[in-house]
């Protein structure tokens, strides 16, 4: 028997996916409307994934698109302020589209609208992560957006690449699947190079393999990126540990393989594993902005990767906020750990030593026992 497809082996071995989808794809140029057939095939798709276990997120664009037709000749030009204006009355029309796909697999969706400083700033990018976590645990499909309603240049992403590959390292998924309309990476541009060979596995990206890269398909009329953008967020994921496949979106008629079938792709290797690349980030690549002091008792147990309680803590030095990265240290003052911490410096002060049960009186609210989660704890 042969090999399984390459696309397959990493779909099998996925268990959350983030799946891409450009306006190229699901925009119909002709029409200017939602195009229902690839939606439709693609939630299929999504719900055959989650009926194996998996948990699926979309990354969507299409609503500027979408919004432009909606508003008519006014909203054509240039301008930030006529693409923002498309984008807030194009996004229910996003939605709906998705909901209504979904609908017939009784899968729930829930929107997320999300700019550059919601994965980069560390307080808002840990409340980012844990809603999709929990949308994710409760069965739905989150779909996606960069909320171009309100980002401006400095804090947009540019483009759905990358905002997908940052938010599959936000949480921590095993593989981005970026759909468009090209089918991989090729040696060339195949659109205008007919000898160009296409690549349909890629360990590690060098700059020979970036140099590939072409811009966005001008034909398309529509989208940002590019395969230069798409092999960028491919970096990035790779880094996070997030393998990267690259490729066409479901053809209506010709060649309807699906990915699992052998349609034609480009897979890019992940450079390490999520959880080596999240802890690496954590322990190496912040700035702490505070101190915690630990018994002999809580040291102990971090040492068997338990999370960090109040009740094992001594002091908190600092001006810190939620989410932000802390030094731990033993009783003697040597550092054992550093990690995110889930309160800021007024409210921790407030349950230093204190058991899970008390904190709540302490605080005024329902808080979680962990003052660090194992999870975003790395050991020195």
């Amino acid at each position: 028997m042969s090999d399984p497809p390459l696309a397959a082996t990493a779909i099998a071995a996925a268990d959350r996916i983030v799946v891409k989808i450009g306006s190229s794809l699901l925009v119909d140029p002709k029409t200017d409307a939602v195009d229902m057939v690839r939606l439709t095939d693609l939630a299929a798709d999504i719900a055959e994934w989650k009926a194996e276990g998996k948990q699926v997120m979309v990354v969507s664009s299409g609503a500027v698109a979408l919004g432009r037709r909606r508003l008519g000749s006014m909203a054509r030009g240039a301008g930030l302020e006529k693409k923002q204006a498309s984008a807030a009355a194009g996004q229910s029309m996003l939605m709906a589209a998705w909901e209504s796909v979904f609908d017939e697999h009784d899968i729930v969706t829930a929107q997320i609208l999300l700019t550059r400083d919601d994965t980069e700033t560390r307080r808002r990018w840990l409340n980012a992560r844990a809603t999709v976590g929990a949308l994710l645990d409760m069965g739905a499909v989150p779909i996606l957006n960069e909320n171009d309603t309100i980002a401006t240049e400095q804090i947009k992403y540019g483009d759905n690449d990358r905002l997908a590959a940052r938010v599959a390292q936000m949480i921590s998924a095993d593989l981005l699947i970026l759909l468009s309309d090209v089918d991989g990476l090729y040696t060339a541009d195949p659109r205008v190079d007919p000898d160009a060979t296409h690549i349909p596995y890629i360990e590690t990206l060098t700059p020979e393999i970036e140099a590939m890269a072409t811009g966005a398909n001008a034909d398309a009329g529509v989208g940002t990126g590019g395969m230069a953008t798409k092999l960028m967020a491919a970096r990035i994921a790779a880094e996070a540990g997030c393998a990267t496949l690259i490729a066409k979106g479901k053809p209506k008629a010709e060649d309807s393989l699906s990915l699992e079938e052998g349609r034609k792709c480009t897979l890019i290797a992940a450079s390490t594993t999520v959880k080596a690349a999240y802890k690496l980030w954590i322990g190496g690549s912040l700035a702490t902005r505070g101190e915690l002091r630990v018994d002999k008792g809580c040291a102990r147990a971090l040492a068997r990767g338990k999370s960090l309680l109040a009740v094992g803590l001594l002091s908190a030095t600092g001006d810190f906020g939620k989410g932000d990265p802390v030094e731990i240290l033993d009783e003697n003052g040597a550092e054992i750990a550093r990690g995110l911490v889930r309160f800021d410096a007024q409210d921790l002060s407030k349950i230093i030593g204190l058991r899970s049960t008390r904190l709540k009186a302490a605080l005024g609210y329902e808080a979680g026992p962990e003052v660090v989660h194992t999870a975003d704890l790395a050991l020195r």
